[in-house]
């Protein structure tokens, strides 16, 4: 029996204290294989070419360049998946959010405050087995639809959205195609702590709506969306004739906090047949099981399609439970969404 081929990483970070934690966290991966480490882009860029790495874990900032002008660099030249292991400062979560936006697949904060050595050993395997299997590069298309089979009767009120490996370009394609005053959203994304503030201010900047990073008992408004903060689950519960949310701690599910699973599940029951569920690009199976209890309780429910998905986990998933109604490229979620709550 073959041997498979082990996952070749590349580290770059200026500390050298971060170059050994990362290749401690990864030397018990029997599938995984550190092949060298840089201080910086100009060692990295000569040890690609030597070494061949299938992924990088890419500091922001750095000496003589910093991590964005590599990345972008990278993926004009040599694309590579890439994992952006960062500090928490507010100027370094933004510069990795961008960096989300120029290609890299993942983001992670580096170990220290809130987060430890085990925190981080935990998450960057899969991570990195997650950043091999993307497909670098994939192209957003927002062209409009073509007409669709007619969705199941009912007004629809609320719209929740599930994403992992990906999904913060996906999240924003499809916000950016939902009109204005429309139904409110609720989002869980696959996303550190720190990190998901700067994602929801990034929407909110980009986005023809509103957007924040949600607190407990926030109300679902109209034209809105609520972006679960990261390490913290976020469900919905109906208050009268509106809808809140609750956010709250937790153990993670299909390891993940906040996790689609959760929300979807609160969706179900507090909303029913007046929800629109869709699951965007993602490594794992989160989202699966709560969907198809959205799917059960009349939601009508969208999967993103493979060819458009970085990572095809997530929807895979689903639509294997027989929970997407409708499985459809990423150009074609807005209007979906449009046509299902009109």
């Amino acid at each position: 029996m073959t041997q498979q081929r082990k996952i070749r990483v590349l580290i770059v970070d200026d500390s050298a204290i971060v170059r050994k934690i990362l290749t401690d966290a990864l030397a018990s991966q029997a599938d995984i294989e550190v092949v060298g480490t840089a201080p910086d882009p100009y060692v990295a860029r000569d040890k690609i070419m030597a070494l061949n790495p299938d992924v990088l874990t890419l500091d922001i900032e750095m000496p003589r360049m910093d991590g964005l002008t590599f990345l972008r660099k990278l993926m004009k030249h040599h694309p590579l998946p890439v994992i952006v292991i960062s500090s928490l400062g507010q100027s370094s979560c933004e510069a990795a959010i961008t960096a989300l936006r120029e290609g890299a697949v993942e983001v992670l904060a580096k170990p220290g405050g809130p987060y430890s050595v085990g925190d981080l050993m935990n998450g960057l395997a899969g991570k990195i087995r997650a950043a091999a299997g993307a497909r670098v590069g994939v192209a957003i298309d927002r062209e409009a639809p073509a007409d669709s089979a007619p969705v199941r009767a009912g007004i629809r009120r609320l719209i929740a959205i599930g994403a992992s490996t990906g999904g913060t370009e996906a999240i924003e394609a499809v916000l950016m195609g939902i009109r204005p005053g429309g139904p409110g959203l609720v989002i869980v994304q696959h996303i550190p702590a720190g990190f998901s503030r700067a994602f929801a201010e990034r929407l909110n900047r980009e986005c023809p709506m509103r957007v924040k990073e949600a607190a407990d008992g926030d109300l679902v408004t109209p034209g809105a969306a609520l972006v679960a903060p990261g390490n913290f689950h976020m469900a919905v519960h109906r208050a009268g004739d509106t809808f809140r949310v609750a956010v709250r701690d937790g153990p993670a599910v299909c390891y993940q906090r906040p996790a689609a699973d959760v929300l979807f599940a609160s969706v179900a029951q507090a909303a029913g047949a007046q929800a629109v569920g869709v699951i965007l690009t993602g490594m794992g199976r989160d989202g699966a099981e709560g969907l198809l209890k959205m799917h059960q309780a009349g939601a009508f429910t969208i999967g993103q399609d493979e060819a458009t998905s970085v990572v095809f986990g997530m929807p895979r998933e689903a639509i294997r439970a027989g929970a997407v109604d409708r499985i459809l490229p990423l150009g074609r979620v807005a209007a979906e969404i449009q046509r299902a709550t009109s």
